[in-house]
């Protein structure tokens, strides 16, 4: 198990390297300079050096690449042009936002999809099974700010039970802010629910045909003892990739929700420093971005290794 977790912490730091230098490196061949485009064609030449000297763009670009890894070890992330910040500071305020957001999708997630993807492999063939493999299609079909225009529709301008939009922020007390991210939450959660589903359906219709299900069946046990205590456990490691890449795609992709709800989160800070042109703040939240999907995905090859030991010899 130590030789696998070392393995595993390797190969994570070599992909987080490797990620800073994709992210660096897509900003170095954008066309154009950084600082003019900042600045805009009337800048005055010394306001327009003394701002290459801020961004450091005045150093060879090894030297510039080693600073940002540098701050970023470090916690120091520059400081953002348009809101005269530290960029560690706003990255915070906005994570107090997406962080739950993301989490309570996730939950609502696996909690809609787990059920039905088992339920529809135990009715394989039946109504059941096709009204889940409908909703399957119809979730993948529709993007998830669809779902946000209609939710907010529904449940905001025809029956008022929720904002609309906006944050309270957390001093307002957990139950404001928690009713604010519901139904922004559940527009995330519906897409990634109807691929879940999918995914659990398929692993468990696999486990249903295995000889210690059939025996389990055999014993006259009951449906929901067999799908929970023997199905559910052993089509787990599917499920969990899914679980884990939803994870990182809803951290990393709730720009569009957020924007829609108004919600000053994570995604909605990238959606204006990209409008901005705030390079420092899109460079720092990119990276970012890209190392949650890295640490993510490191989990989860930690979990594969709790719910199925075998991995461990083979890796």
């Amino acid at each position: 198990m130590l030789a696998f977790l070392v393995r595993r912490l390797l190969t994570l730091a070599l992909t987080a390297w490797l990620a800073t230098m994709v992210v660096f490196a897509v900003l170095e061949v954008v066309p154009g300079d950084p600082a003019l485009l900042m600045l805009g064609t009337q800048a005055q030449p010394d306001t327009l050096a003394a701002l290459r000297a801020q961004m450091g763009l005045d150093q060879p670009i090894p030297v510039r690449y080693l600073r940002w890894v540098g701050g970023l070890l470090t916690g120091d992330l520059g400081t953002s042009l348009t809101y005269a910040r530290p960029v560690a500071d706003l990255v915070a305020e906005r994570l107090a936002i997406t962080l739950p957001l993301a989490a309570m999708a996730l939950v609502l997630s696996a909690v809609i999809a787990i059920p039905l993807g088992l339920t529809a492999a135990s009715r394989h063939g039946r109504a059941g099974d096709w009204a889940v493999m409908a909703f399957g299609q119809v979730g993948i079909a529709v993007p998830s700010f669809w779902f946000a225009i209609l939710l907010i529709l529904g449940f905001s301008v025809k029956l008022g039970w929720f904002p609309a939009g906006g944050f309270p922020g957390w001093q307002a007390g957990a139950g404001p802010a928690l009713k604010a991210l519901l139904l922004p939450a559940v527009a995330l959660a519906l897409p990634e629910a109807a691929i879940l589903a999918r995914v659990t359906r398929s692993a468990a219709l696999d486990t249903l045909r295995e000889d210690y299900v059939r025996t389990a069946w055999a014993k006259g046990l009951r449906r929901r003892t067999v799908l929970i205590r023997h199905v559910l456990p052993n089509a787990l490691i599917p499920v969990a990739t899914i679980l884990g890449l939803q994870c990182a795609f809803l951290i990393a992709g709730a720009v569009v929700v957020e924007n829609v709800f108004t919600l000053p989160g994570l995604g909605r800070l990238l959606y204006q420093a990209i409008g901005q042109h705030d390079l420092i703040v899109v460079q720092s939240v990119v990276v970012l971005l890209a190392m949650s999907v890295v640490v993510v995905n490191a989990l989860v090859d930690v979990a594969y290794a709790a719910i199925d030991p075998r991995p461990r010899v083979r890796t």
